[in-house]
C-alpha cells in the first residue's frame, strides 16, 4: 500500500496561477506598489490589527521585529523556547539580545507559562512565544503578568494563521506578530512574512527598516518632515534613519497572496475536521492524542510517541517511509534547538538537557502533512498503518 503523502499539496492551486497569470497581463509593474498595499490592508482587516507590513519571508519579519525593538527600546533578555524556528532565536542574537529559554507544555508545544512567569525580572524586554504547528499557548493570567510587569509579547504566528484565543486570532495579542507564508504553511505566496502591530511608532519603524532604512517609506507626514527639517543638507528622497535591509516583497507575492486570504478561513475549517479525525482515530496507548485544541488551527498533523522508545520510533519511520509519508522528526524546526551547532559557544554545553519536554519532541515527535484536499478515508488509512506497527 502507497499512500504517497506529501508535506503539502496544491498549496498553489489553478486558480492562483490564473489570477497571477492576468495580472501578469496587464502593464503593472512587478516590484513592491498598490497590491503590496492592499494585501497589507486586507491582511489587518482578516487578523484584526491597524498595521501591516509585507515581507520576503517570516525569518525576514522577525529579524526586522527584533532590529526595531532594539532601536525602540534597548538591550536585555528575551524569553523564548528551544522549539522553535532558527530564524526566531538567530534573529535575537543578530539584534544583541540575550536570549532565555524555557521548556514547552506538552499539550500545546508552546512555552509553558508557570516557568516563562518565573523567568521574568528587570532585564526582560520581550517574552517571544511560538505558537508551533497551530496550537494556541496564551492564557489571561500570562497576558494579565505581562501587562502588569510592561514587558512586550511578540508573537510568532508562522506555523498558526487563523488559530484563535477565547475567539480573537493570534497574532492579535501582541505588541507585535510575525507571519510566513512559505510555501507549506496555511496560505502561500511562494516566499514572504508579515509583521502586524497596533503600534503605529512600531509601524513606521519597520516600513523604514524593510527599504533600507529610508524615511521616505514612512507614512507619517509630520515624521518625515522632521528629518528634513533636522537635515536640510541630506536630499529628502534618500535620508536612512536606520542602518535597514531589503525585505520587500513584489507585487507577484501580493497578487498571490490576495486571492489566497479569500479561502483561507475555509481551507482552515477543513485542516481542524482533519486533526481532530487524525487524533480521534489514533491509538492513545502508542501515540499522543490530548493535545489541547481549543482555538488551535493545525497545518500538520503532530505523531509524538508517548514512551520514549528508540526502537519503536525506528520501526514507525521505516514504515511511514515504505508507503510515500513525508515527515519531519523533532516537529517544529527540528527539535531542539540548545542542541544546534550555532549555540555551540552561546549556551552551556549540557544547556540542551534542562528541557525534557523538548527532549522528547525532538526524538520521538514528528509533524506529517495537513492539507485541505485530504479525506477522511486516507487519515483514517494513515491511522490504521500507525495503530498497526508494534
Amino acid at each position: 500500500m502507497k499512500l504517497d503523502w506529501p508535506l503539502m499539496a496544491n498549496n498553489i492551486p489553478r486558480e492562483d496561477l490564473d489570477c497571477l497569470i492576468e495580472f501578469l497581463n496587464t502593464d503593472s509593474i512587478l516590484t513592491q506598489s498598490k497590491n503590496v498595499r492592499e494585501f497589507e490592508r486586507e491582511w489587518s482587516q482578516w487578523l484584526g490589527v491597524k498595521y501591516s507590513v509585507f515581507l520576503n519571508s517570516g525569518s525576514s519579519a522577525n529579524v526586522l521585529t527584533m532590529a526595531a525593538m532594539k532601536h525602540l527600546y534597548g538591550n536585555g533578555e528575551v524569553i523564548l523556547p528551544p522549539l522553535t524556528w532558527v530564524s526566531d532565536i538567530s534573529s535575537v542574537l543578530f539584534a544583541g539580545f540575550t536570549p532565555v529559554f524555557v521548556d514547552i507544555d506538552r499539550k500545546t508545544l508552546c512555552m509553558d507559562e508557570d516557568q516563562v512567569i518565573k523567568k521574568l525580572n528587570k532585564n526582560t524586554r520581550a517574552v517571544f512565544i511560538t505558537y508551533a504547528q497551530g496550537f494556541n499557548g496564551l492564557s489571561d493570567r500570562l497576558l494579565q503578568t505581562l501587562k502588569e510587569k510592561n514587558i512586550a509579547l511578540i508573537e510568532d504566528v508562522c506555523e498558526s494563521h487563523g488559530a484563535e484565543f477565547k475567539g480573537k486570532k493570534l497574532g492579535s495579542y501582541g505588541w507585535v506578530s510575525n507571519f510566513s507564508f512559505y510555501y507549506a504553511h496555511h496560505m502561500s505566496t511562494i516566499e514572504g512574512g508579515m509583521i502586524s502591530t497596533d503600534d503605529e511608532k512600531l509601524y513606521q519603524v519597520c516600513r523604514m527598516l524593510r527599504s533600507h532604512g529610508m524615511v521616505r517609506e514612512s507614512t507619517d507626514e509630520d515624521l518625515t518632515q522632521s528629518y528634513a527639517n533636522e537635515y536640510p543638507e541630506l536630499n529628502p528622497e534618500f535620508i536612512f534613519a536606520y542602518p535597514g535591509y531589503n525585505m520587500r516583497n513584489t507585487e507577484i507575492g501580493a497578487v498571490l497572496g490576495r486571492n489566497q486570504l479569500k479561502r483561507l478561513d475555509a481551507n482552515n475549517a477543513k485542516r481542524r475536521d482533519h486533526f481532530k479525525c487524525f487524533l480521534d482515530n489514533l491509538d492513545a496507548n502508542k501515540y499522543q492524542t490530548d493535545f489541547a485544541l481549543e482555538g488551535s488551527c493545525n497545518y500538520a498533523f503532530n505523531l509524538v510517541i508517548k514512551k520514549p522508545d528508540f526502537d519503536f520510533c525506528d520501526r514507525v519511520m521505516s514504515r511511514l517511509k515504505e508507503v510515500g509519508v513525508e515527515f519531519r522528526r523533532g516537529s517544529a524546526g527540528g527539535g531542539n534547538q540548545l542542541r544546534q551547532p550555532y549555540l555551540k559557544n552561546i549556551v552551556g554545553k549540557d544547556e540542551y538537557k534542562k528541557y525534557p519536554v523538548v527532549e522528547h519532541i525532538h526524538f520521538f515527535g514528528f509533524y506529517i502533512g495537513n492539507y485541505p484536499d485530504l479525506t477522511e478515508d486516507r487519515i483514517k488509512s494513515l491511522c490504521d498503518l500507525l495503530n498497526s506497527i508494534d
